[in-house]
């Protein structure tokens, strides 16, 4: 037992005597080695801290020159990733990776990355354009191919919209550029369309003055330009009236919901019907 066991701790003591040798010979490459990992570590956490000083640097300067949010919080994230990649490349270069090597490596792998990515690169592209275009501005109501919304941000991939129930809708900036923009606050004033129905028995000319009246008392609505009141069409059970005031964007639903009910009160006092569909039946009775 006790050869065997000599048996064994020789190898063992040979592993540890050249483990000590070659810890001997090469302690200055260790400790090399060990500062350069600790010096890549600091590039990219103090590297870090300082591309998120300049991005915000560059957010508030920005931000002084009364840019739109959505463009700032836009270039913020652009800036932000461009510059991350810097450190991270020069803190490769410090654990002795070929920074060459390295942007030949990102290269490859961004040209195979944007074949497969194809569409978060047109999203990509399509949020630069709008950007530079600027169809729409943070805080803009918009219908954009078919959602409708408050503009909350425009990312680097998507645009964010809130609807008015407070929900979040998050469209691809490809869908955005790629599709109709409806931008309803573009533009100072509205005109409110209304479509208002009286019956056949009617006296048009008194229904027009009612309706014209009962939108004048309302200060909100614009003087010019003025109330547009005509005859929209001959329906099955009604003669329309289409009614269009002016107002400021802001007031567009306060005004549409006070006129329907004012020219409705109005209507109701003048004692002009606004008629229900209905349908008459005439009966005749068969002799046998």
């Amino acid at each position: 037992m006790a050869g065997e066991s000599a048996g064994i701790e020789t190898p063992l003591v040979d592993g540890l005597s050249h483990a000590e040798k070659w810890l001997t010979n090469n302690s200055d490459l260790l400790v090399q080695y060990g500062v350069n990992i600790i010096s890549a570590v600091l590039i990219l956490f103090i590297g870090n801290i300082i591309v998120k000083a300049v991005a915000n640097s560059v957010s508030k300067v920005l931000e002084k020159k009364d840019m739109d949010k959505a463009v700032v919080e836009f270039v913020h994230g652009l800036v932000r990733y461009l510059l991350f990649v810097i450190v991270l490349i020069a803190a490769l270069g410090r654990v002795g990776v070929q920074t060459a090597s390295v942007v030949a490596v990102i290269g490859a792998a961004g040209l195979a990355v944007g074949l497969a990515l194809q569409g978060s690169l047109s999203n990509f592209a399509a949020g630069v354009l709008i950007v530079a275009f600027r169809p729409f501005k943070s805080g803009d109501y918009v219908e954009i191919g078919g959602v409708a919304g408050s503009v909350e941000a425009i990312q680097i991939f998507q645009t964010v919209l809130k609807t008015p129930d407070n929900k979040m809708v998050v469209v691809p900036n490809s869908g955005v550029i790629g599709s109709p923009i409806t931008n309803y606050s573009r533009h100072a004033t509205r005109r409110v369309d209304l479509v208002i129905g009286v019956s056949y028995g009617a006296d048009l000319k008194q229904t027009k003055k009612v309706i014209r009246e009962a939108l004048e008392k309302d200060e909100r609505i614009l003087k010019d330009p003025d109330i547009q009141i005509g005859v929209l069409a001959l329906a099955d059970s009604s003669v329309n009236f289409v009614v269009r005031p002016w107002c400021k964007t802001a007031d567009y639903w306060d005004v549409y919901f006070d006129s329907t009910q004012a020219i409705k009160e109005a209507l109701d006092e003048a004692g002009i019907e606004i008629p229900f569909p209905q349908m008459d039946v005439h009966l005749n009775k068969v002799e046998a």
